[in-house]
């Protein structure tokens, strides 16, 4: 989820200016390529890597050992893109509206402690404005669950005030339930036939209840240093189920926000964020970097895994970067990264 941040300027600015071209035989590195390390040093990952990409261009850079270009991974909340990709592609459909509220589609079910599906819409459960509790809050994002013990969890609480945002994994939960109940088909299924298949995002799956990884892959930890490669992706669900490869987060955001997946009008509700004042949109967020520039993109936090993935509004610079551990220890370090790879060099 999109955690608040204290974006170290002079930090970052440091960086920058430690990464001028000098004098040198040697092609000079790329800027992000020397703050990566950093991840590893300062931010306690075991190890680091990062693609990037500008066209058909691409640039793969690693730090510390165990990990590789290659890798599939587990991403996390980036699952949230794909599920509201799908979801507005069955908008531009008509095969549903933002308008309609969770009851139309699961009558009966959003109900008790002060929540109500007759009050809540899709549009809210797409920005993180429907109140809802976060289930994962009272499971630690360790214990699986299905569906409805997700959502049945998360009702024993009441909700936050509607209309602000508070995000929460019940909402994607939710989103995953009404792809099934409005196509006949699982979200997997759906996102596999709209996106993953048109794509050729051949490394990118919806494990189910797979607990391990395909091949190849290394190995994910615990901030504690537990090896918890293998995992029940229930513990997430459709709020962050899936599996993929740095490769494939390039390629899937370029696609969108190039709008190859969504026509014009529903990729301006994706990125439409007034109703979050600026927070959220729809399963992608912004964030401004100090020089100015403004990225589009998600991260991921599941256990063993943090995932990153931040892009020009248009797609045609992307750049993903991932550790195979829980947390970055020093927060500072992720914008740090970013404005390597966005902001201008400073020379």
């Amino acid at each position: 989820m999109p955690r608040l941040r204290t974006l170290l300027v002079p930090l970052v600015c440091l960086v920058l200016l430690a990464l001028a071209p000098t004098a040198s035989s040697a092609p000079p590195e790329r800027p992000p390529d020397t703050v990566l390390p950093l991840l590893v040093t300062r931010g306690h990952a075991p190890a680091a890597a990062l693609l990037a990409r500008e066209g058909s261009t691409t640039h793969y850079a690693q730090a510390g050992a165990g990990i590789s270009r290659w890798d599939h991974f587990r991403a996390g909340s980036i699952t949230k893109t794909f599920l509201a990709t799908v979801v507005l592609q069955l908008a531009a459909e008509h095969r549903l509206s933002l308008s309609d509220t969770v009851e139309q589609h699961l009558p009966g079910l959003v109900r008790g402690q002060g929540n109500d599906g007759r009050a809540l819409t899709l549009r809210a459960l797409l920005t993180h404005t429907s109140g809802l509790y976060d289930f994962t809050a009272d499971t630690d994002g360790t214990v699986p669950v299905t569906a409805l013990q997700a959502v049945r969890l998360a009702l024993t609480h009441p909700p936050a005030d509607r209309g602000r945002f508070s995000y929460s994994n019940t909402n994607y939960v939710l989103l995953g339930l009404i792809i099934r109940q409005v196509t006949g088909h699982s979200y997997a299924t759906e996102a596999e036939r709209r996106i993953i298949a048109p794509l050729r995002l051949t490394g990118t799956s919806f494990p189910g209840s797979r607990t391990s990884l395909p091949l190849p892959h290394g190995h994910a930890y615990t901030a504690g240093g537990r090896d918890v490669t293998d995992l029940d992706p229930r513990v997430a669900g459709a709020a962050g189920e899936l599996v993929t490869t740095l490769a494939d987060l390039d390629r899937f955001y370029a696609a969108l926000l190039g709008g190859a997946l969504l026509p014009p009008r529903w990729l301006r509700e994706m990125l439409d964020t007034r109703a979050t004042h600026g927070a959220y949109g729809m399963g992608v967020f912004p964030e401004k970097l100090p020089c100015g520039t403004v990225v589009w993109g998600h991260n991921g936090h599941i256990s063993g895994s943090y995932v990153r993935t931040a892009a020009t509004v248009d797609g045609r610079r992307v750049l993903t970067f991932r550790v195979n551990t829980d947390e970055i220890a020093d927060p500072g370090l992720e914008p740090a990264v970013l404005a390597a790879e966005f902001c201008p060099r400073i020379s």
